[in-house]
């Protein structure tokens, strides 16, 4: 087991780290001005919109492209990407959009220290007058964009606060004036929001239910541990999202990668469900529940209907595992009913699990 471990491990270490832009949400701020005008601030990927590439690529390749540009050739990119901006994005007064401008304040300047470099900036700013008579505002970003966290305000004061799925559009907030999505809105919103956190977005957790699976050869211990999990990580959500238990992202993130590989090697050296194993998935939950409030922390609850965001999101979270656990747990009885010895699956699936845990935790641990 340690030889296969530390094999993928060497095998994980070769691969090259990612250096892309790390920008899960588009954080938009919407400030309506007392002289009569709008700016928003758009935080996304600039440079692999411009060139038309993912944003999960070399931000310093994609970066030294477009300063290898000749001048004209650049102007022209910037040009092109303004024009992709007013036909991606949208800020509606009373359902009709305003026309904006767009300019790129971080343009030309040297990124923040830690941050990757970028020849464009990851700021697009866009600005236009607010009609006399409007009543409500409204902003859209298109599917291209991830998910977006907006703040709409008014001479510093905050209005509206939303978070929007891909191509989703902002429930109109009045100009003068605050406004709260409903609670049946805000319950949809943040269930999905947390079925996205285990899928696509969880990779980690979904490796660690994936071992819950792996281990559990009736349906019986599969839901005892899952029952521990799930009633650990809503225990510390909850305590952590009302500030009574609070540990920093640099601790947790290392031990729930930590927690994967504990137990994909637990699967390969036990072969019967026990107390030990029960107490240690719960303790492991508790860390996954601090892993899930600081995403809830970077979504931002709504301030009236915080409980039901935070239950809905927990919700969403135990939808996504679900939709983990029940498929493995079924491939692998179809396995066992083919002839295949569950050993055979289970041994190997974990070692490669418990590799990629043990390489997220030394790379977190190195920041």
């Amino acid at each position: 087991m340690i030889r296969l471990l530390a094999a993928s491990f060497v095998l994980l270490l070769a691969a090259p780290p990612a250096v892309a832009h790390d920008l899960q949400f588009t954080d938009v701020r919407l400030e309506l001005r007392e002289d009569g005008t709008f700016r928003a601030d758009v935080a996304c990927d600039l440079d692999a919109l411009a060139l038309g590439v993912d944003s999960s690529a070399d931000s310093a390749e994609l970066a030294a492209t477009i300063e290898a540009m000749p001048e004209a050739d650049r102007e022209e990119l910037v040009a092109r990407l303004a024009d992709l901006l007013k036909r991606r994005l949208r800020v509606r007064f009373d359902g009709e959009p305003a026309p904006f401008e767009v300019s790129l304040p971080e343009r030309g300047s040297p990124p923040p220290a830690g941050r990757l470099p970028s020849a464009l900036g990851l700021l697009a700013r866009l600005e236009g007058p607010v009609p006399a008579s409007a009543r409500e505002v409204s902003f859209f970003a298109s599917r291209g964009f991830p998910p977006v966290r907006l703040a709409i305000a008014r001479g510093g004061a905050r209005l509206h606060v939303q978070v929007l799925q891909r191509g989703e559009e902002s429930t109109p907030a009045p100009v003068r004036g605050a406004t709260e999505a409903s609670r049946g809105r805000t319950f949809v919103r943040f269930l999905a929001l947390g079925f996205e956190h285990i899928l696509p977005a969880g990779l980690d957790h979904v490796l660690f239910v994936l071992g819950l699976a792996l281990f559990s050869q009736r349906l019986g211990p599969l839901l005892v541990q899952v029952t521990a999990f799930t009633v650990a990580h809503t225990l510390t959500l909850i305590l952590s999202t009302y500030g009574v238990v609070r540990l920093p992202s640099g601790v947790v993130e290392p031990l729930i990668a930590l927690s994967i590989t504990c137990v994909a090697v637990e699967n390969v050296v036990r072969t019967r469900l026990g107390a030990f194993r029960v107490g240690l998935v719960f303790a492991f939950g508790l860390l996954h529940g601090l892993g899930f409030a600081g995403v809830l922390a970077e979504l931002g609850l709504p301030s009236r209907d915080r409980l039901i965001a935070l239950l809905a999101f927990n919700g969403g979270v135990e939808l996504g595992q679900l939709a983990v656990i029940l498929p493995a747990f079924l491939a692998l009885l179809g396995l066992e009913r083919l002839g295949v010895p569950r050993r055979q699956v289970v041994v190997p699936a974990s070692v490669a699990v418990g590799a990629v845990g043990l390489f997220w935790t030394v790379t977190r641990l190195m920041g």
